[in-house]
């Protein structure tokens, strides 16, 4: 287990309220300075999430996170080994390398000393290193052995595929169907996880973006269903440009939203298109667990956008018992978890917007489903904001 050293425990104590208060600060400084001086990393990052600014705050709000984690002031153990997994698990399907993370750290730790000023004292500059590298540890060796048991390099992680089918699944919702180029098979995968779509958008370079598989893994093919968003620069192109007979660059499937060994009855809960890694989880279960015991509950906006919804029901159908609920925000109003069947001994996966999911958490918490039993997916910040009074399903 990593710790950190005695001499740097009581630094980070003192210090860690000025660098909370001043993340936001710390976050835009080290962005655009790392981005200004090397713009090819703009591939990395999703450009909606450069717009809102979320993707600023998300690595210097989960190093801060783990140095409260560190001195006992953040998440316990476990729950911060489950957000050191699923950014690990983002990472290889970002073909990240150890390398790139002494070029972050350098930037990182230059943009705490920008804004903090004269008051970064070389003990206090040689602590937070400690906590950064301590992170980049982890982070790296389970990198490391996800890339081994992917069987790829994870210099050039990347598969070319060809577009076997097209279909329209929504109102601006497309399934795509994925098969190897090189003839060989498609990898195995486990119900829940994604791929990253390297994307040429020329003229303007490529972007990376993830995608939940959502059919259950076949040998042959993966698909990808896609809903068009507004000013999304990869889905935007997948929509106007990609048809049957194109190309891909994709990456190995990686993702920790999977379905666990067992079989207790399951409650999917998903908002939107965060349906997809439902439907690999749901189909999966239909044709391994038959008598399994699952309920799937999906919030829209109307029934126009709700896509995956005839493959939902086939597969539903060949259960034991299925019950299907779906909320139309235009005419039903948001989702509401008390309406919910939960049966008491439930294991629970949610998948759909940040607020969505905290209020269906939450609720789910006052009705005696503890947070073990709880899995979720998150595209975007690691961390739970809290949810507005009442959540927006969309």
């Amino acid at each position: 287990m990593l710790m950190l050293s005695t001499s740097s425990t009581p630094i980070i104590e003192a210090t860690l309220p000025v660098v909370g208060d001043h993340l936001e600060a710390i976050s835009g400084v080290f962005y655009e300075t790392m981005i200004g001086e090397n713009p090819e990393l703009l591939n990395l990052f999703s450009r909606s999430a450069q717009a809102t600014g979320e993707q600023r705050s998300a690595l210097s709000g989960a190093v801060a996170a783990y140095a409260a984690h560190l001195v006992g002031q953040g998440p316990p153990a476990a729950a911060f080994d489950h957000i050191v997994e699923r950014i690990a698990q983002r990472h290889c399907a970002l073909g990240i390398r150890p390398e790139q993370y002494t070029m972050v750290g350098r930037y990182l730790l230059g943009a705490v000393r920008t804004v903090l000023g004269d008051a970064v004292t070389p003990p206090i500059a040689a602590a937070w290193d400690e906590v950064y590298w301590l992170f980049a540890a982890r982070l790296i060796g389970r990198e490391a052995r996800l890339y081994a048991e992917a069987g790829v390099d994870g210099s050039d992680p990347w598969r070319e595929y060809v577009v076997a089918s097209r279909i329209a699944e929504a109102d601006d919702t497309c399934s795509f169907v994925l098969t190897p180029a090189d003839g060989g098979p498609a990898p195995h995968f486990l119900p829940g996880q994604y791929i990253t779509i390297n994307a040429d958008l020329s003229p303007d370079g490529r972007q990376l973006r993830q995608y939940s598989l959502s059919q259950a893994a076949t040998g042959g093919t993966l698909r990808i269903t896609v809903r068009r968003v507004p000013g999304g620069a990869v889905s935007g192109h997948l929509h106007d440009r990609v048809r049957t007979g194109d190309t891909l660059l994709v990456s190995q499937p990686f993702g920790d939203l999977t379905l666990q060994p067992g079989d207790s009855p399951l409650l999917l809960v998903s908002a939107g298109v965060g349906i997809t890694p439902m439907a690999a989880i749901l189909e999966h279960v239909a044709r391994t667990q038959p008598a399994r015991e699952v309920v799937a509950a999906h919030a829209e906006r109307r029934p126009e956008r709700h896509a995956l919804r005839a493959d939902m029901i086939a597969n539903g159908n060949r259960l034991r018992s299925f019950q299907a609920l779906h909320w139309y925000e235009e005419t039903d109003g948001f989702l509401d978890p008390d309406a919910l069947p939960v049966h008491p001994d439930a294991e629970v996966y949610l998948c759909g917007p940040v607020p969505f999911m905290q209020t269906v958490r939450a609720g789910l918490h006052l009705r005696g489903i503890p947070d073990e039993r709880i899995r979720y997916e998150v595209f975007g910040s690691e961390q739970w904001r809290p949810a507005p009074e009442p959540a927006a399903a969309l």
